[in-house]
């Protein structure tokens, strides 16, 4: 697939700009805060519905606008798609595919395929479990964009169920309450959908990740790839699933109701990630992190590649410097014009002349994107 051009209206700091693709790599180059990861953040949008940023809809849109819109043509192996993402302060949104406004969100996504990968993303190791869902989340929405659906189908269930643990949280509610059970049975249908799409898409992901992880490392280093849900989960089939789902509510019930929210469920999910069977969030070097990381990013793709059935763009958001130079060189080699690819850098130090003279080469400044640096 081949993102052919995008056009920004009052899109964080862009008033209106228009940028047309014309190689397989793209370098974009300015300082910092001028809009270089907007453009990504455009993006990524249009692929997955989300930010990265984690913004909401009105932090999107420019000052003193009511609205913000990304418009962007892509080409397919099926034909070319003009694809309409409008925001609105209000946090309504409307989706657009050919010019004609979809109903139903999730039919947008899928048209777009895309793997973000910035500095941000070392908290996949780093950081706390929330950072590793989001990021499995956000890899199965491309996947599978029904997803999607499941995800904010299980979000509402949850709560639901916390409104009504925290308003009966000082009550002599009993754990049978007719109401409460009602509850569990639904967290625990809609819990269920999303533990199985984790835990199989995991299953996918993780020995094409330890793949390039041996291949990054010199085969040093061993990596895997755990899912461990807040819910046993010995086989997946979605009977046993909800049972012992059912089973661990049961065993939690009476601290969920002291504290007045949901311990159980896939809110709660952990992927673990370990180096030689070292936990690589507590021990990993920074530079076995950013290894990690790396294959991870290349899975992704390679993922992507393989069950869509074409290639799709890589978003390089400041990430080159945080790699050093041998880590680049197997990120750079593992691109050539496979994946169309978007980069942002400070300066154009890190590219071979090769890289330069493939790649179009476009310069930010305060919002604004031309060819030529003066400007």
């Amino acid at each position: 697939m081949f993102l052919k051009s995008i056009h920004l209206r009052q899109f964080r700091n862009y008033k209106e700009q228009q940028v047309d693709f014309t190689a397989a790599k793209t370098i974009l180059v300015g300082n910092n805060a001028q809009g270089k990861s907007n453009l990504l953040e455009a993006v990524e949008l249009l692929a997955t519905l989300r930010s990265h940023r984690m913004a909401r809809d009105r932090d999107l849109i420019q000052d003193g606008e009511i609205a913000s819109q990304i418009n962007a043509t892509l080409q397919r192996q099926t034909g070319v798609s003009d694809l309409t993402l409008t925001l609105r302060r209000n946090g309504r949104r409307t989706v657009a595919l050919n010019s004609e406004n979809l109903r139903r969100q999730m039919d947008f996504l899928g048209v777009l395929n895309a793997v973000q990968f910035s500095s941000l993303d070392l908290e996949l190791v780093r950081g706390g479990p929330e950072n590793r869902r989001n990021w499995l989340d956000t890899l199965l929405i491309q996947l599978e964009p029904i997803y999607a659906f499941i995800l904010q189908q299980y979000n509402q269930v949850l709560r639901q169920r916390n409104a009504f643990l925290k308003q009966n949280q000082d009550s002599a509610l009993s754990t049978q309450d007719s109401e409460l059970a009602l509850w569990d049975a639904q967290l625990a249908t809609t819990g269920t959908r999303v533990i199985r799409r984790r835990d199989r898409a995991l299953q996918r992901l993780a020995p094409i990740a330890q793949a390039w992880h041996a291949s990054i490392s010199g085969s040093t280093e061993i990596l895997q790839i755990n899912y461990v849900p807040s819910v046993t989960l010995e086989q997946n089939h979605p009977e046993q699933i909800q049972q012992a789902f059912l089973e661990k509510i049961q065993l939690r019930a009476i601290a969920e109701l002291r504290q007045g929210t949901t311990l159980v469920g896939p809110h709660r999910d952990e992927v673990e990630l370990t180096i030689n069977q070292t936990p690589a969030r507590q021990y990993g070097s920074q530079g076995q992190q950013r290894t990690l990381v790396l294959a991870l990013k290349l899975a992704e793709l390679q993922l992507i590649e393989e069950v869509v059935g074409e290639p799709p763009l890589l978003l390089l958001d400041d990430v080159l410097a945080e790699l050093d130079p041998s880590r680049q060189n197997q990120l750079l080699d593992a691109i050539q014009d496979r994946f169309q690819t978007l980069i942002t850098t400070t300066h154009l130090g890190s590219f071979d002349s090769q890289w330069l003279n493939s790649s179009q080469i476009l310069f930010v400044k305060a919002g604004e994107i031309s060819s030529a640096p003066a400007f």
